[in-house]
């Protein structure tokens, strides 16, 4: 598609489908013109950020400071919560600006891959952060139990971007071209459906395996297959299968790199002449190297310290009467996908909707494929029983997304109406999420709920009990 950019950069994008990916200088369009560090222009190019809506975001700064001397200075859970769930927003902006500023300075392809990987972090962190602060000896019943709560984020953080951040790509993208629907590369939306079917599949065994073989423990209470011996079983389950699909993980970014690198190449480049704002942005001021590092290292911290101020209040949170699977589905997603949603808005809504639709798909796989297994091996290192045993209701929810997304991508068009859509399916899952009972109780066959919170059983309703069926 020849054009005056392709007669500006034409060697270098034909030198890009047989060069490495890392280059050996800075990208063109990474360039800022200055080495070191300079604070005050430092300060001016973070504060503007990528986007009118993300420089808007850090006026939440002060939330950060505030949250910080809450935390130490009251004994306030629900504020502390509430100040710290704001001071994300700005953070982990900070954070997704820093790592596209350093995508900036990468080849295309890679760029990408390395942006999605930037905004990820703030969603490993608070798994980490969480499978740390969990405790299974801790109280009865809920208290200490934090891996529920680990496991709707999982789930909530992919259906977010699939429904919510998808949905508002397609919808500001289509109101601002309304006499056209856009259109984009069919490459993105089959390999990004396609992995993102196996990561269901792969999710799905261990709870399917759970509801097809909880019933058989009543049966054999006095054999080998006790109820201990299948949760011991699907933790394992839970493991091995987590491994394999983090090796899909590497197949899927060595075959972004390698095999389709040309092709994804060739994407981004017909999009880029369609980005509306292409020209302002190449004349934004950039960082240099050393403060790109210098903000990926700060937002690092910060995010890390909100996480875990935010995570300590969580069962007070909880306790005050917010669901949770409302909360981990819904609240934590909204917060750590926050820089990632903006950047895929902003890029929507200048017509550059491959970019788009790969910030949407790409942290969803990311999240399946890699996230949810790395928090499943760290719970083993730590010795925490952290499995891939989801609610069927969740799990119901994350296929039926699926197959709705792949169903609006097969067309390779979109518009407003089904970015409209898209939406409204995200809120119907955050409605019905508020009502889901306590996961103890949806997920316990009575006496099996009972003997999980340490109550204690007279032995004569523990018999009949048995011969009601229920599970042990």
């Amino acid at each position: 598609m020849p054009s005056h950019h392709d007669a500006d950069h034409g060697d270098s994008h034909h030198d890009s489908e047989s060069t490495p990916l890392l280059p050996r200088g800075i990208a063109h369009e990474g360039e800022s013109g200055r080495s070191g560090i300079h604070p005050t222009h430092f300060l001016r190019v973070t504060w503007r950020s990528s986007s009118n809506v993300s420089k808007y975001v850090n006026i939440l700064w002060p939330f950060v400071l505030v949250a910080i001397i809450l935390n130490f200075a009251t004994n306030a859970p629900l504020w502390i919560f509430a100040t710290s769930y704001i001071g994300m927003v700005p953070a982990a902006n900070l954070l997704g600006f820093a790592g596209q500023e350093f995508a900036r300075k990468m080849p295309k392809v890679a760029g990408i891959l390395i942006e999605t990987t930037f905004g990820s972090i703030v969603e490993i962190i608070l798994f980490i952060v969480l499978i740390a602060k969990h405790h299974v000896e801790e109280g009865n019943g809920d208290e200490g139990n934090l891996i529920p709560i680990i496991q709707a984020a999982i789930l909530g953080s992919i259906l977010t971007n699939l429904l919510l951040c998808l949905g508002l790509c397609f919808l500001v993208g289509g109101l601002r071209q309304h006499t056209k629907n856009q259109k984009f590369h069919g490459i993105v939306s089959e390999v990004g459906s396609g992995l993102l079917l196996v990561a269901a599949f792969g999710l799905l065994i261990p709870s399917a395996f759970y509801s097809a073989l909880k019933s058989e423990t009543v049966k054999a209470l006095s054999e080998d297959f006790t109820t201990g011996k299948l949760h011991h079983d699907i933790v394992r389950i839970s493991q091995m299968t987590s491994i394999v699909l983090m090796i899909a993980f590497v197949l899927y970014v060595v075959y972004c790199c390698t095999s389709a690198h040309s092709i994804f190449d060739e994407v981004i480049e017909m999009d880029e002449h369609g980005d509306l704002d292409h020209a302002e942005d190449m004349k934004k001021p950039k960082l240099t190297m050393t403060e790109t590092f210098v903000a990926l290292g700060l937002s690092i911290a910060i995010v890390i310290v909100l996480l875990i101020i935010l995570v300590n209040q969580i069962e007070h949170v909880v306790e005050s009467g917010v669901p949770d699977q409302f909360l981990g589905l819904i609240l934590l997603p909204l917060v750590e996908k926050a820089a990632e949603h903006l950047t895929a808005i902003d890029e929507a809504w200048d017509g550059v909707i491959n970019v788009a639709l790969y910030h949407c798909l790409g942290p969803s796989i990311q999240t399946a494929l890699f996230n949810a297994p790395l928090v499943v091996l760290v719970g083993w290192v730590m010795g925490k029983p952290m499995d891939l045993n989801f609610e069927i209701f969740m799990i119901a929810l994350l296929v039926l997304s699926i197959l709705v997304v792949g169903n609006f991508l097969r067309d390779q068009e979109s518009n407003w109406l089904e970015g409209s859509l898209l939406v409204i399916v995200y809120v119907i899952i955050a409605i019905a999420s508020f009502y889901y009972p306590d996961p103890d109780v949806a997920t316990s066959n009575g006496l099996e709920g009972l003997v999980q919170q340490n109550v204690t059983i007279p032995a004569e309703l523990y018999e009949r009990l048995l011969a009601l069926g229920v599970q042990k």
